[in-house]
């Protein structure tokens, strides 16, 4: 089992924790963490483009003039795409950008994001972040006293004033137990956890 330092608020060490390595020390899966990485960004992607093609644009209905005899190149239509108004050569349609994983490989890929974490030293652990107050600034002076400043920061479901004290700081994101995800995992350079965070991950993937 892997063991990390556990630490308080004021960024002083107060003891340790072993981690779980059915979790937290499995063998990082790069080809899993990449498919996990490209399939949330392409499920965020909406697919709402639309153009419209010369068969749906309006008008064009008559040609602009006899076919020959004018000087003009030949035109059919007044809405072929070279014209004002025309309709879009290959136009884009609505379409589903997703990608499917199944839940093994979800999971997997989940673990080996945080794997990876604890290996680099990058998985912070906290006793506990209980605040009485909605502060911004309390919040700040944590990191500070942990010298970190890009973070992830996970806790618990019902910590609503952690979760709010840290919402308008640049480069932090709070994530509750069911909402972590390999991207945000790799995305931010220091992952920061309570230990009743780390019990309950633990206790839902090991």
């Amino acid at each position: 089992m892997a063991t990390v330092s556990v630490y308080n608020i004021e960024g002083k060490e107060v003891g340790t924790i072993d981690l779980n390595d059915s979790v937290f020390g499995v063998e990082v899966n790069d080809h899993l963490v990449h498919k996990a990485v490209v399939g949330q960004l392409a499920n965020n992607r909406q697919g709402t483009q639309k153009a419209k093609t010369r068969a749906e644009v309006s008008g064009g209905g008559r040609k602009p003039w006899r076919q020959k005899g004018t000087g003009h190149a030949r035109q059919g239509s007044t809405r072929a795409p070279q014209w004002t108004g025309g309709g879009i050569v290959f136009a884009p349609v609505p379409r589903d950008y997703s990608v499917k994983m199944n839940k093994k490989e979800k999971r997997a890929a989940l673990k080996s994001a945080l794997s990876s974490r604890v290996e680099e030293k990058k998985f912070i652990v906290i006793d506990e972040i209980n605040f009485d107050e909605i502060k911004t600034k309390k919040f700040q002076t944590v990191l500070d006293n942990l010298k970190i400043n890009k973070a992830l920061v996970v806790l618990e479901d019902d910590n609503k004033n952690a979760e709010l004290s840290a919402r308008n700081i640049p480069d932090v994101k709070t994530a509750r137990t069911n909402t972590i995800n390999v991207y945000d995992i790799l995305k931010y350079n220091t992952v920061i956890a309570t230990k009743a965070v780390v019990a309950a991950i633990e206790e839902v993937y090991a």
